[in-house]
């Protein structure tokens, strides 16, 4: 009746499992009774867990997206402390739970962690960059979320019931095909990768159409703020690549759930092609990733030095380059496996050349930066630290895309070095820098200055004390994927890479607490974000109350400019005469519980399939069948916001701002009074 599941699947004598399922149950519980005594059941399934607004749908991507860089950290420092103690010896790890916790930890970090920080700057900022009211498919966009957050449950409910996959993230056969990891852990890895696959394409579909038919009157393409830009680029990779994501792990489920070879060196199949087609996924999704990045610093920099963007044109055309050419570079992940001369020659040249459209962006930005004034916030501190580590790791990668170097460094921790060295300086350091300039206009309040420069020293320390021994020790032969070794001098370098995720951790500690800290102090003098705009921002997002109404703009913004905020700015505009303004009811669609639903169903087939309960898998199926069918019948036609409402809203802010405005003005005349004694 329950397929392969037996007792034996709970791993109760892993006393480090134990411990941390039985704190993920306290804190599960825990979670579950304060939301029980505060009384906030229905305020969470009404306000959030049903939402379609896009702005609560990108804060709980975040949310997701913390919670998972918590676990796929922990991953990170377990491995490290392992290797720190792992010379001459076993260390605390068994080898089977070791390549667990790396394969994890790689899957956790890109797609639950970075992928989903990503959406959710997508969802909380692009429709109010193009002065749209809400995404094209707002159910969709609900479905896609629920489609993610399955994804990560399988993935945290494969620590305490079976096992997860230990092949490495990108499961390579013939390690993943049923002869070799004969468990569940592998199915695991399929099922969690499919399902939140499937999200990540409908978001993929949903924002190109959104930025494409959905901007507002007079934003033609070439008047798109940079991170709309970096968005389209990357959805349009979401949409080319992610489905051959999906055929790959298709195929390689066929293999191993009815004994199909289209992987397996015997019965006709070829490993080289799993590889092929994973990597024609993999290495634009590293562009999907850091594409979005490069937008978030882009506004950043316009923004603290308090001038436009220079090279806007070619920071687009850099953009547009980067999404074409990143088609054209997945061999350089696999040199070492006999292309031939030719092939690897014309890999490695393309390599060098998609260099060209990043190197133009870090000198835009520079240039932005020249002579501009510039304001050492917690943003621009992120923004300084990524173009130092981001450069560094480029040039590493652009000696790795030599293929004579390659085949010397490939199989060795010089290649985790730069790997991580681009997405954690480039991607990571991104997010949590859009995260830090964009948090006020998702809540109203600012971040923790004080407490995020902490974090970002810590993280910036602890990075390149974690990463730099890891150079060295590629040059000195340490192979990837090691659990123990021999050679005692590489312990010293491993003992300082296990320093620098200390420092880490504390970086991420110290994030915590700034997101605590900020939500306590959030309505003392000078936190409240009254005017919408607390950094002197350029774009649309900013013309807008601080979090925005739920309807966005109550009038759609007619756009002229690049910049058009910092335009209306400059002209006296910004304040709308709210008298004088004719308001109409706003149509808004409405909230479904269909995209829940759809998700417990999803996560049912999930399980069902891993564990082979094939009658739960075909009730599951009919569920989600069934919930989709009856949403289609709905005519959930949404409903209206009076204009008496919308006029109400406006006129509140006109009130907000002349006080934020006057309290900024007597501010500055005791500022001068001071400095005149």
């Amino acid at each position: 009746m329950f397929g392969k599941l037996t007792l034996d699947a709970i791993p109760y004598h892993e006393p480090i499992i134990v411990v941390t399922a039985l704190a993920m149950a306290l804190g599960g519980a825990a979670l579950l009774g304060a939301i029980t005594y505060l009384g906030k059941w229905k305020y969470l399934w009404t306000e959030w867990l049903t939402s379609v607004d896009h702005k609560r749908l990108g804060v709980m991507y975040i949310i997701l997206a913390l919670v998972m860089l918590l676990r796929g950290f922990a991953d990170a420092i377990m491995m490290r402390t392992q290797l720190a103690l792992a010379y001459n010896a076993p260390g605390y790890l068994p080898p089977h739970h070791y390549d667990q916790i790396f394969t994890a930890h790689g899957v956790i970090m890109i797609f639950f962690m970075a992928m989903a920080f990503m959406v959710g700057l997508f969802n909380i900022i692009v429709p109010l960059q193009i002065g749209a009211r809400d995404v094209a498919f707002p159910f969709l966009n609900n479905l896609s979320f629920w489609m993610t957050a399955v994804g990560a449950a399988l993935m945290m409910i494969s620590l305490v019931v079976g096992e997860f996959a230990m092949t490495g993230w990108l499961a390579y056969p013939p390690l993943s095909e049923l002869a070799y990891s004969p468990g569940v852990g592998v199915d695991y890895y399929l099922w969690a990768l499919q399902i939140s696959g499937v999200g990540t394409l409908l978001t993929g579909v949903n924002f190109f159409v959104t930025i494409i038919k959905m901007r507002a009157p007079g934003m033609t393409m070439m008047k798109m703020p940079v991170f709309t830009w970096t968005a389209l680029c990357a959805n349009v990779l979401i949409m080319a690549a992610f489905p051959i994501l999906t055929v790959t792990l298709a195929l390689l489920g066929l293999d191993r759930y009815i004994g199909t070879h289209f992987f397996t060196n015997d019965g006709g199949g070829n490993v080289m092609l799993y590889l092929n087609l994973i990597w024609a996924w993999g290495h634009p999704e590293v562009y999907i990733l850091v594409l979005p990045a490069f937008g978030i610093f882009s506004e950043i920099v316009a923004t603290y030095a308090k001038k436009p963007l220079f090279g806007y044109k070619t920071m687009v055309y850099a953009s547009c380059a980067i999404m074409v050419l990143s088609f054209l570079v997945w061999l350089h992940h696999f040199f070492t496996m006999g292309s031939g001369a030719d092939v690897n020659a014309f890999f490695g040249i393309m390599t060098m050349i998609i260099a060209i459209p990043t190197g133009v962006k870090i000198f835009n930005w520079l240039f932005t930066i020249y002579r501009g004034r510039v304001e050492f916030s917690a943003p621009m501190l992120w923004t300084i630290g990524f173009m130092v580590t981001f450069t560094i790791g480029g040039m590493t990668g652009v000696m790795l895309a030599i293929p004579g170097a390659d085949f010397v460094l490939h199989n060795s921790l010089f290649l985790i070095a730069h790997f991580h060295n681009v997405i954690i300086g480039g991607v990571l350091f991104g997010y949590v820098a859009g995260m830090n300039y964009w948090f006020p206009k998702a809540f109203g309040f600012k971040l923790n200055e004080k407490i995020g420069k902490r974090a970002f020293w810590f993280w910036l320390t602890g990075f390149w004390l974690a990463f730099t021994p890891l150079y060295v020790l590629g040059f000195m032969g340490a192979t990837r994927r090691l659990n123990h070794y021999d050679n005692p001098a590489w312990q010293p370098w491993m003992i300082a890479a296990w320093v620098g995720a200390v420092l880490v951790a504390i970086g991420i500690a110290h994030q915590l607490l700034q997101i605590y800290v900020s939500v306590r102090d959030r309505n003392l003098p000078g936190n409240r974000d009254l005017t919408g705009d607390p950094w002197g921002g350029r774009t649309l997002e900013w013309s807008i109350s601080s979090p925005p109404p739920s309807y966005n703009f109550a009038i759609i913004p007619h756009v002229s400019e690049l910049d058009e905020f910092a335009h209306l700015k400059e002209t006296g505009r910004e304040t709308v005469d709210v008298a004088n303004t004719k308001y109409t009811d706003i149509h808004m669609p409405s909230n479904t519980s269909a995209g829940v639903f759809t998700g417990i169903f999803t996560l049912a087939l999930g399980f069902a399939g891993i564990w082979h309960i094939w009658w739960l898998a075909i009730a599951s199926f009919v569920g989600i069948l069934g919930t989709v069918i009856a949403y289609s019948f709905q005519k959930n036609e949404g409903y209206y916001i009076p204009a008496a409402k919308v006029r109400a809203d406006e006129e509140a802010r006109n009130r907000a701002l002349v006080k934020a405005f006057a309290d900024k003005q007597r501010g500055g005349k005791v500022e001068a009074a001071l400095e005149a004694n």
